[in-house]
């Protein structure tokens, strides 16, 4: 369902552009363009993608709840990043991250009208990742914004940071496993962690058939990460880091603030 005008979405992602033009977080969009739907949500997440030219190189998502009946976005090409000292956005001395785990795909899976089975999805999948999601929210507040609002902005998402693959990722323990982070001198956090929807490969399984639902596929190359193992954690620029996943793996990464 659609409450927005094609106008209304248009200034809704001509204001979260200006927001990303200048690096700068702004207030909530204004009541005469926030959404109110997912539908609405969606479009002005097209439109901004649409505006900066960008590819997608994957997805994240979560599965549906009452609160939240859709949450996905694209992750854009040029923001996968796999190689430190990792360039960021940052509006102070830290950085949002997220830990978790990501499914590269070895093949198409096209849009029909059949929902996807899991066992489909499976043998889509060619590589099991560790990753970080990147966190940035174009809203100042965004504590304060609707869920609709903050789908619109692509869930707060401002890139990934690609890790290490996970030998038989599918067949490895991916429900939970402790998280820890840490630089040269000490811990920084650590927790117990435990994947949002019991399994990372639920969303995946939904995301493909709801993209597939509405004519858009899900491309072989592209990376979709599911929810983070830990909530978003702040950690430190320009410090050595090391966040490990259990017995999966570690990354090892350095921050760097972006110059504008």
């Amino acid at each position: 369902m659609s409450i927005l005008s094609e106008l209304q979405r248009d200034e809704a992602a001509r204001l979260l552009l200006a927001a990303r033009g200048s690096g700068r977080p702004g207030s909530r969009l204004p009541e005469s363009c926030r959404p109110q739907t997912a539908e609405d949500a969606l479009a002005i997440q097209r439109r901004v993608q649409a505006a900066l030219q960008a590819q997608t190189g994957g997805w994240k998502c979560s599965l549906p709840t009452a609160e939240r009946p859709v949450a996905c976005a694209p992750i854009f090409a040029s923001t996968i990043r796999r190689d430190s000292p990792c360039a960021v956005l940052a509006h102070g001395p830290t950085v949002r991250i997220e830990p978790e785990i990501a499914f590269v795909l070895g093949r198409d899976l096209p849009p029909r009208a059949v929902p996807y089975g899991e066992g489909e999805v499976r043998a889509a999948i060619v590589e099991t990742r560790l990753v970080l999601e990147l966190l940035d929210s174009r809203y100042a507040d965004p504590s304060v914004a609707s869920f609709p609002e903050l789908l619109a902005d692509q869930v707060s998402n401002q890139g990934l940071f690609v890790g290490s693959a996970v030998p038989d990722g599918l067949a490895a323990p991916l429900e939970a496993f402790r998280v820890v982070i840490e630089d040269d001198a000490r811990t920084l956090h650590e927790r117990d962690g435990r994947h949002p929807d019991g399994h990372p490969l639920r969303p995946l399984v939904w995301l493909a058939s709801f993209l597939a639902s509405r004519g858009e596929p899900l491309a072989s190359g592209q990376i979709v990460t599911t929810g983070s193992y830990a909530g978003a954690l702040e950690v430190p620029l320009s410090a050595a880091l090391r966040v490990r996943f259990g017995e999966l793996g570690s990354i090892a990464v350095e921050f760097l603030a972006t110059r504008r």
